[in-house]
């Protein structure tokens, strides 16, 4: 099951992006049956909430969102017009925002970013289940910027 969306220059809020998600699990949850915990349901909309938040502040034009649900995972897909590949920055308790993408790698399951001939697409993995998976290095010593390969394999 999946759905997309467009959020334009004009008027597309972050809001609209996480109801969006939260309409899109809800149906896949009851109108096919997929496993679906609470943690699953909002951790999606942070991830939505954090990914297009980026989009909106870092690329000029509109962002698409397309949201990918099996009974094991969804992913969360976000493209805009910007080519430049983000980094996380290093940890830093006392720094004012800026940690939309070192959030998105501790709560996804994966995280892979493309680029494309005009922008880049970013996919966030989200398991629907409560077990947490680690699936890359929490090396204390590694900073969250060391974590974030510029293309993964899906």
């Amino acid at each position: 099951m999946r759905t997309g969306f467009t959020l334009g220059e004009d008027g597309g809020s972050i809001a609209e992006a996480r109801h969006h998600a939260a309409a899109f699990l809800d149906q896949a949850h009851t109108d096919h049956l997929v496993p679906l915990s609470a943690r699953a349901r909002d951790l999606t909309q942070l991830v939505v909430s954090e990914l297009v938040t980026n989009a909106r502040k870092y690329a000029p034009g509109p962002v698409l969102v397309e949201l990918r649900v099996s009974v094991r995972a969804v992913d969360i897909v976000v493209w805009d017009s910007e080519p430049t590949v983000p980094k996380a920055r290093i940890a830093d308790p006392g720094r004012i925002g800026q940690h939309g993408l070192e959030i998105v790698q501790a709560v996804a399951e994966k995280l892979f970013v493309e680029q494309e001939p005009a922008g880049k697409r970013i996919t966030a993995r989200i398991a629907l289940d409560d077990v947490v998976r680690i699936t890359q290095s929490r090396d204390p010593k590694e900073s969250p910027a060391d974590r974030l390969p510029s293309i993964l394999e899906p």
